[in-house]
């Protein structure tokens, strides 16, 4: 009435099982394992089961440490793939922060296999960006402007109570009696001194910012025109208490708290070939890093690209003619100003003679359709770790993911 292994409680073809061979396999797994050599002994959970059930969980559309536990005690999947291990909550959750770093190095080897196999050409590749939410409400955000005032008011205001208990003690030692000093902080006092805390170390944060940014100057590689630093933080900037490193960003339904994830995406199988997450709402300053990294991790270069308006810039486009790049970036941005440079202008003429033949209208079909993958069909709508470096990981796992997907429907 049972089945005589665990593993056969799925399918042969199962996506579980083609997970569980990659890792155990063909992925080099030195960086974790090399992390267990103390002589305390091995985890009780081995790190190439636990690497694997972080892949296939995240494959399955389902992120949250506390989900995945369940999972492994109610889903047969689950029980196949870890062998009927059952690791809580708490040593997934350690697991994946103990080894964020290595499992981002994952990316590079899974897009390696998928070289392999041959769905990597880079013919054409397509470059876009989206918003994705942070784990932190933008409710929580405030200005340098409005820190400088509720600053002020709130030490004012606490100022005022202690002045008033000072003035009212004898008084309130005869009311309260000898066993208070009848200067007790009442709750608001306490949660105002705390807020204020917060409010002081969001502006010292700021002012450090600014003062960094003013000694190390401007970036050669970055377009547009952000004034230049002072050293003092603009009045508009704002910071976010919950998630520091995340940023108020526009997407289609409107303003949210949260990161830009990016992408390059091979138009041939739809296999992502270079990704990175920043906190800087703009696109345009990403291009050049993502070619850099397609080139290390594919030792070759891309032969065409396409991208929307707002990658279209001067020296995104100087960049990609030095690399001999053929590419496809619309200029709609560009279109009202008369003041365009002659980058712009040639890329203008090179979209208008291809009209519906031309190669931008592959753009449409090969990164957006990746972006829908993650978000609409795997349900990944917002970050479950904070901070620039946690998340940048977390977004990586999500493209590692999303090519052994398609290296899964190849193989099989």
């Amino acid at each position: 009435m049972f089945p005589s292994s665990v593993m056969d409680l799925v399918p042969k073809g199962h996506l579980a099982h083609f997970i569980r061979n990659v890792v155990s396999e063909q992925l080099d797994l030195r960086e974790i394992l090399n992390r267990y050599s103390e002589e305390r002994g091995y985890p009780p959970y081995h790190p190439v089961m636990m690497t694997a059930l972080l892949l296939y969980a995240n494959a399955v559309g389902i992120y949250s440490s506390r989900r995945i536990a369940r999972a492994c005690e109610e889903r047969v999947d689950f029980m196949a793939l870890t062998g009927m291990q059952k690791p809580d909550f708490r040593t997934i959750s350690l697991f994946r922060l103990r080894h964020l770093e290595a499992i981002k190095g994952l990316f590079e080897q899974v897009l390696r296999l998928c070289q392999k196999a041959g769905m990597v050409k880079l013919g054409h590749v397509a470059m876009d960006g989206t918003k994705i939410q942070a784990n932190a409400s933008k409710h929580e955000s405030m200005s340098y402007g409005k820190m400088k005032k509720a600053e002020s008011r709130l030490k004012a205001e606490i100022d005022r109570w202690f002045e008033e208990a000072e003035r009212l003690d004898r008084e309130e030692d005869q009311l309260y009696g000898p066993d208070k000093r009848g200067d007790e902080l009442p709750d608001w006092v306490a949660d105002k001194q705390q807020r204020l805390e917060k409010i002081r170390q969001a502006k010292a944060a700021l002012e450090a910012e600014a003062r960094a940014e003013l000694e190390r100057g401007p970036d050669p590689n970055k377009t547009g025109h952000k004034p230049k630093s002072t050293g003092t933080p603009r009045d508009q900037v704002q910071r976010n208490f919950t998630d520091p490193e995340s940023r108020i960003m526009k997407d289609s339904h409107g303003f949210i708290q949260a990161y830009n994830a990016q992408a390059a995406v091979d138009w041939a199988s739809q296999v992502i070939v270079g990704q990175l997450l920043t906190n800087t709402s703009s696109d345009a300053h990403q291009m050049i890093p993502m070619l850099q990294q397609i080139g290390t991790n594919l030792r070759q270069q891309v032969r065409e690209i396409s991208a929307d308006s707002a990658y279209c810039s001067e020296l995104n486009l100087k960049a990609l003619n030095r690399r001999r790049i053929r590419a496809y970036v619309a200029t709609d941005r560009q279109d009202k100003d008369r003041h365009v440079s002659s980058w712009v202008q040639q890329m203008r003429r090179r979209l208008r003679q291809g009209g519906w033949r031309s190669r931008y209208r592959l753009r449409k079909q090969t990164v957006e359709p990746v972006f829908g993958q993650i978000k609409q069909a795997r349900g990944f709508r917002q970050f479950l770790l904070r901070g620039l470096n946690k998340v940048s990981a977390e977004w990586s796992l999500l493209c590692t993911v999303h090519n052994l997907l398609k290296l899964a429907a190849v193989v099989h």
